[in-house]
C-alpha cells in the first residue's frame, strides 16, 4: 500500500497549446482548494477506457501559491501507450479524473546560492511550478529553454510576458540557436544548483558537462518524462516467497513478466520509474537501475529497485515483495525536501533577450 491517496477532480478547461500539447485545468468537485504542493511536484493521472486502464505521472505546471486549481500539461507521444492518446481525444471539460495527492523528487535546494534551470520541450512544465516560489523568495535563478522549432515551444508565449523574461534563454534549434553547455558550466558559480528536465540526450549531455567542469553531483538534480528503454540482457527472475521462476526476455520488465503470468500482484501506478509502489527487495542479483526514485546512494546500495523499468544485470536475479503500511513505502519523500534527497514572435523576443548566443 503506497503513501498515495487516490481522489476525484473535475477537468474545468483543456487547451491546444501547441500541436502535440495540451492544458488540463483541474479542480474540486466541492470548489475547496486542492492539496498544497511545492514547484517540481507530480501527480498521478489515472484513465479508465473501458476495461482498460491508464496510469501516467505529470508534473504540475501551475504556481504553488494558488491552489484552487491545478495544471498539467500532457503531449501526445508517438507511438502513445495509451495515456496521452486519452488524454487528448477522451477528455474533455467537465469530466472527471481519478488523481493522486502531490509528491515531489524535484524540488528545489533551498540552500542553493543559484538556481540554474535547464528544459527540453515538454520539460518546461516542472519549472513552470519553480519559477513562482524562487521568485517569492527573491532567489537567483536562470532559465535555459531548449526546443525544436515553433510547433514545441510549448509557453514560450507566457515566459516572454512574464516579468522575468530577463532570466529566461531561449534556445530554437530549427533556427540555429543551440544551448552552449560547454560555456555554461565554465561560467557556472560555485554553489549553483543545476536542475534539468526533458529527454535523455539533453539530461546525458548535462552530465557529462557537469562532470567535466567537477560539479559535485550533490548539486545536480533530473528528471526525465520518458524512460526511452527498458530492455536489457535477458534473465532469470526468481520470486523468493513461492520459488517460482521466469525468464525476463530483453523485450519486457520484470512487472510486465509477473503480470502476464499472474504470478503476483503488484501495486504500480505510473509504470515509468517514479511513483515507487513497485519496489522490491533485491534478495540475490544485482539491479540495472532505470528509474527517477531513488538517490545515487540508494541504487548503489542494490536493497531495493522499481520493478516497473529496472531490470537485472543478467544471471539468475531473486526478488521479495515489500509488504507496505499507510506509514511506509512510495511517496514517502517529503513534498519539501530536495531533490537529492529523493527533480515566432516570442521566440524572437526571447532569442533577442538572450546575451550568452
Amino acid at each position: 500500500m503506497s503513501d498515495y491517496q487516490m481522489f476525484e477532480a473535475v477537468v474545468r478547461d483543456v487547451e491546444q497549446i501547441t500541436p502535440l500539447v495540451k492544458r488540463f485545468t483541474l479542480v474540486s468537485p466541492t470548489g475547496a482548494p486542492l492539496p498544497a504542493f511545492s514547484g517540481g511536484s507530480h501527480i498521478i493521472v489515472q484513465m479508465q477506457d473501458g476495461e482498460q486502464r491508464y496510469s501516467n505521472a505529470y508534473s504540475l505546471m501551475s504556481s504553488p501559491l494558488d491552489t484552487t486549481s491545478w495544471q498539467i500539461a500532457v503531449r501526445l507521444e508517438s507511438p502513445s501507450k495509451g495515456g496521452s492518446r486519452f488524454m487528448h481525444q477522451r477528455v474533455r471539460p467537465g469530466d472527471t479524473l481519478t488523481v493522486s495527492t502531490p509528491n515531489n523528487l524535484f524540488a528545489i535546494e533551498p540552500q542553493a546560492r543559484k538556481h540554474l534551470l535547464i528544459a527540453g520541450g515538454i520539460g518546461i512544465t516542472p519549472f513552470l511550478s519553480h519559477i513562482p516560489e524562487l521568485e517569492q523568495r527573491q532567489a537567483d535563478w536562470q532559465l535555459h529553454y531548449c526546443f525544436h522549432d515553433a510547433d514545441s515551444n510549448a509557453f514560450v508565449d507566457a515566459l516572454s510576458a512574464a516579468p522575468w523574461r530577463d532570466r529566461v534563454n531561449v534556445h530554437v534549434s530549427a533556427l540555429g540557436s543551440r544551448l552552449d553547455l560547454p560555456r555554461l558550466f565554465a561560467d557556472l558559480e560555485p554553489g549553483t544548483h543545476v536542475y534539468t528536465c526533458g529527454p535523455a540526450a539533453l539530461n546525458e549531455a548535462v552530465k557529462a558537462a557537469a562532470e567535466r567542469h567537477q560539479v559535485p553531483a550533490s548539486q545536480l538534480h533530473f528528471e526525465q518524462f520518458i524512460l526511452e528503454d527498458k530492455s536489457g540482457e535477458a534473465f532469470t527472475l526468481v520470486l523468493a516467497r513461492s520459488g517460482r521462476e521466469f525468464t525476463v526476455p530483453q523485450d519486457m520488465t520484470i512487472l510486465q513478466v509477473i503480470e502476464n503470468n499472474k504470478a503476483a500482484k503488484v501495486e504500480c501506478l505510473c509504470r515509468e520509474g517514479v511513483c515507487g509502489t513497485c519496489e522490491t527487495m533485491i534478495l540475490e542479483g544485482e539491479a540495472d537501475h532505470r528509474d527517477q526514485y531513488y538517490s545515487e546512494e540508494e541504487k548503489a546500495s542494490q536493497q531495493s529497485m522499481l520493478i516497473c523499468c529496472s531490470r537485472a544485470k543478467g544471471g539468475r536475479f531473486s526478488a521479495g515483495f515489500i509488504a507496505r503500511s499507510p506509514a511506509s513505502g512510495a511517496g514517502r519523500r517529503d513534498n519539501y525536501s530536495s531533490s537529492s534527497r529523493r527533480s515566432r514572435s516570442a521566440i524572437s523576443s526571447l532569442l533577442s533577450a538572450d546575451t550568452r548566443d
